[in-house]
């Protein structure tokens, strides 16, 4: 039986999300209850398939459609995401991925004509190969998208692992006088902010949530803030989700061009390394690392954490494709004018 929204049982949902190979924070009841706070920002949905006789679930889909913009802006921005990939039990059969994937999909997705996502995405922090078929059916195309994930059990592994510039950046700017702390309030995840913010607009150049959903999320304790701090001035940091196996590096910034001896955006990446083996995780995702044979800045910056890079891709269903293709040739014009900016400090 497929179920939407409140009707799905919440220990349930949680037992799934814990025990399963493909669950992350992202899947869980307490990401859907903050992302549901974003009306303005965000469109969420979440589908489950009940098994037959209270058998538990064989899987859970959380994601959203995003909200943003003009009606204009909207009409041509409009996608759902579905962050971590959907949550599978470790035994869910093909005919029951396929049919959440599908029916459950389909029906939980708004009605609503400029909430109809022109396309829907999942991307994958797990592997799904042994559903690719089932997602194939349900209208699903797999595509190849890297990760690059760290094993943090042991700090002095983990340590050892990091890239001899690495090694030398952390210690030099922990000489210099470089700070890794939480937020100690609002104020400095809205300082925070605006460094990531001035990031996505001169380099990025892609869209970014406004600030609102950054302070809820600090708020509402659905993130934690690590910051990189100065001469008592906020120079960068690490915005992180995690659950019982993983913390996950959501948003990261530093001003380097200004801070070129205090690495801020070095220090904020391996803080969340440093706090997956603080609190006795087994690793530190980095949330995305590009598309494989395509030169990427940030992947070259973040191979050098000593992780291991993973291709778990994405799956994309596309609804509108006239409307997709011009997306991403929009897209593709935004990437040469960044082609010229400068890549990540190595």
């Amino acid at each position: 039986m497929l179920l939407y929204g409140e009707q799905i049982d919440k220990a349930a949902w949680r037992a799934l999300v814990s025990g399963s190979a493909t669950g992350t924070w992202f899947q869980t009841p307490e990401a859907y209850a903050f992302l549901q706070t974003q009306t303005g920002v965000l469109q969420v949905f979440a589908v489950a398939l009940q098994r037959e006789g209270d058998a538990g679930l064989a899987g859970v889909c959380v994601g959203y459609v995003t909200r943003e913009g003009s009606r204009l802006k909207q009409y041509f921005m409009r996608r759902a995401i579905i962050i971590g990939g959907a949550c599978l039990a470790d035994d869910c059969r093909d005919e029951e991925a396929e049919r959440l994937m599908g029916e459950g999909l389909q029906q939980a997705l708004p009605s609503e004509r400029l909430l109809q996502p022109i396309y829907i995405e999942t991307r994958n922090f797990n592997d799904y190969s042994r559903w690719r078929e089932a997602f194939a059916r349900a209208g699903f195309a797999y595509e190849p998208h890297l990760n690059i994930r760290v094993d943090c059990r042991d700090k002095e592994q983990m340590w050892s692992r990091l890239s001899d510039t690495r090694k030398k950046q952390i210690r030099r700017a922990e000489r210099n006088g470089v700070q890794v702390r939480p937020a100690a309030n609002e104020q400095e995840v809205r300082a925070w902010y605006r460094i990531l913010r001035q990031m996505y607009r001169e380099r990025v150049k892609l869209p970014l949530w406004p600030e609102s959903l950054f302070v809820d999320a600090y708020l509402s304790g659905a993130a934690q803030y690590t910051l990189v701090c100065y001469d008592e001035q906020v120079i960068g940091g690490l915005m992180s989700v995690r659950d019982e196996k993983c913390v996950y590096e959501w948003y990261e910034c530093g001003l380097d061009s200004h801070y070129e001896q205090q690495y801020p955006s070095v220090m904020a990446t391996y803080a969340g390394m440093d706090q997956s083996n603080k609190l006795g995780l087994q690793r530190c995702d980095f949330m995305g690392a590009g598309v494989p044979g395509v030169p990427y800045g940030v992947r070259d910056f973040k191979e050098r954490f000593g992780g291991e890079t993973v291709e778990h891709g994405r799956f994309l269903n596309v609804r509108e494709p006239k409307l997709f293709a011009f997306g991403k040739a929009c897209i593709r014009l935004l990437q040469r004018k960044i082609a010229h900016f400068p890549k990540k400090k190595a």
